[in-house]
């Protein structure tokens, strides 16, 4: 277990949900489920850190037109939702791509001034031999992975390759395992040290259980980076998930928002 979070800064840390799909069952989520027909439906989540003068976006989610492609429940826009809690996404110096799937990596053009942090082993994958395959390139949107591609022709997105520190205290970290090189962040908090798993975790299902989501590229990474979201954290309440519904319920909302809450605060629930 991580050492708590009490010399680094610390930042605020917000779930903000903008999407939903209900049609989803342990089975066809799950490796290894216990009911293949429970319901276990996915909310969509992006992430704002803030403090200490500083805004960093991790995620970027989708638009509506994909949503409708797509067959998933549009509730907002991940736009309006980060303008909600008072940021501006055309002034957010940084943005932190967690992978290139099409449901964490749209909306670059509403970020006009980011910088956009992602691993090379993610760039090589959704550009590689990899997506001459269907199956594979099925969860990304190649009108996605050719902005990204632009986007480092204009010297606008920043290579890491494994673990790196972007802001005082914020920790990016590889993982891979549901994609070629998905990478997670580390945030301290007044509670402690959060880390933000995006799909390392698609629900605290798959870590505390060891129960593996069934999209992935490489189980044995899958699962090494559980233990890797275990060691940097400050306890499992601190590992957040990236598609689970209960961290609406769990995490204190902002007010005036149901759709958004604060993860920097501890768990109500």
């Amino acid at each position: 277990m991580a050492t708590r979070a009490t010399v680094a800064p610390v930042y605020e840390v917000f779930a903000l949900r903008y999407a939903h799909f209900a049609d989803r069952t342990q089975g066809s989520n799950l490796l290894f489920p216990d009911d293949h027909a429970a319901p276990m439906p996915l909310d969509f989540f992006l992430w704002a850190i803030r403090g200490n003068g500083r805004t960093i976006v991790f995620d970027t989610g989708f638009d509506e037109a994909s949503a409708r492609r797509r067959n998933r429940t549009w509730l907002r826009s991940p736009i309006a939702a980060l303008r909600g809690i008072g940021i501006d996404p055309a002034e957010v110096a940084d943005v932190v791509l967690s992978h290139m799937h099409w449901d964490h990596a749209g909306n670059w053009a509403d970020f006009p001034k980011a910088r956009f942090h992602l691993q090379d082993s993610e760039m090589a994958y959704c550009t590689g031999r990899c997506m001459c395959h269907e199956p594979l390139r099925r969860p990304f949107d190649a009108e996605h992975v050719a902005t990204a591609v632009r986007h480092v022709f204009a010297e606008r997105v920043k290579f890491h390759a494994g673990s790196a520190e972007i802001a005082p205290g914020i920790t990016l970290h590889l993982v891979g395992g549901h994609s070629g090189g998905l990478q997670i962040m580390r945030v301290p908090t007044t509670r402690g040290w959060v880390v933000l798993a995006s799909d390392a975790s698609h629900f605290w299902v798959n870590i505390r259980r060891r129960i593996p989501f069934v999209l992935l590229h490489n189980l044995e990474r899958m699962i090494e980076g559980w233990v890797t979201c275990e060691e940097l954290a400050d306890g499992p309440d601190h590992i957040i998930p990236g598609h689970d519904p209960e961290v609406l319920r769990r995490f204190p909302k902002h007010p005036g928002d149901a759709d958004t809450v604060r993860l920097d605060l501890p768990p109500i629930a």
